[in-house]
């Protein structure tokens, strides 16, 4: 376990830290919005330097070796971090749904430094979220001689830092990306119900300088190069678009099960507490989700596949 566990922290630091260089250096991805995926991979970076290190230690050791203090601050830092993952996808997903509906304005707003405001309010209602379990930690438990580092097991604590951490802002980003599903399946069917406009002009021209059908054609052009870049841009947008709710979809698949078997352990206590091992694997794969998201990106997105071959044959 101590292997497979250490392969998986050093994945985790490596794909994220690829993830953050090529949104920094790649010109394909340079759009302000791909910002939050540099916080995000920030955060499942920190994740796996401070986090789960000390989790792995706690398993192998079966108690807490690293003293009280620690114990609070590794707790913190684990709410705090897991919490701003989907608070992160739940801005990801807002940012996709005014970016459907309010194209024109919204794009002009979607500025770097706007961007940076909205990640640093993400960060800021997620360690809100954390506070009241900070402040609630029952932390460092004695097992017979042994110390644990435990959060508080109340009823109360359990089922509302699961709601504020996971079920609440899953629901909000699933009910924001149906709606974005929605309006695009309406505006499909707008767009195919049009009749297309012929192409070329079929009057012939007469009476006309040459000067001016010279006009007509390259103002006729440039119209046809802006609708071709529109539609590259649509069609990127689209991509990502899918690409993010995949990222969505694998973190919900992730953590789903630790924070439903958590939740049924604060409703009806030992009755229905699943056996440990069966916990700790599902707190594991909750963990793995930290690492999945590089390799997301490196199978449905063109961009950041190139992104990385490039900086991997710069290191090479």
């Amino acid at each position: 376990i101590a292997a497979l566990v250490s392969f998986l922290i050093l994945f985790t630091v490596v794909g994220n830290i690829l993830v953050v260089i090529a949104v920094l250096t790649s010109r394909a991805l340079k759009a302000p919005q791909n910002l939050f995926l540099v916080s995000l991979a920030t955060a499942d970076i920190l994740v796996a330097t401070l986090v789960m290190p000390f989790s792995l230690a706690n398993e192998l050791m079966g108690y807490w070796y690293f003293g009280k203090v620690w114990c609070g601050i590794y707790l913190a830092l684990d709410v705090l971090f897991c919490t701003s993952s989907i608070v992160h996808l739940c801005a990801i997903s807002l940012d996709r749904y005014w970016s459907v509906t309010q194209a024109v304005e919204y794009n002009l707003k979607r500025t770097p430094k706007r961007i940076k405001c909205i990640i640093l309010i993400v960060w800021l209602i997620s360690a809100f979220i954390s506070s009241p379990p900070l402040m609630s930690i029952d932390s460092n438990k004695e097992l017979g001689s042994q110390p644990q580092c435990e959060l508080n097991d109340d009823t109360w604590y359990i089922l509302s830092s699961s709601t504020a951490s996971f079920f609440a802002p899953c629901l909000i980003m699933i009910l924001v990306y149906i709606r974005i599903y929605q309006v695009a399946k309406t505006r499909t069917r707008s767009v195919s119900g049009k009749n297309p406009r012929p192409d070329g002009v079929t009057q012939s021209i007469s009476g006309v300088s040459n000067k001016s059908v010279d006009l007509f054609v390259s103002r006729r052009k440039c119209r046809r190069s802006s609708f071709a870049r529109k539609k590259v841009s649509q069609a990127r947008e689209k991509r990502f678009t899918f690409v993010l709710a995949v990222v969505m979809g694998v973190f919900v698949v992730c953590w789903f099960p630790f924070f439903f078997s958590y939740s049924l352990y604060g409703i009806c206590g030992d009755s229905c507490k699943i056996p440990l091992p069966l916990f700790k694997f599902f707190f594991w794969i909750g963990y793995c989700n930290s690492s999945l998201n590089p390799a997301i990106y490196t199978i449905f997105n063109r961009d950041f596949r190139r992104a990385f071959q490039k900086i991997l044959c710069k290191s090479w």
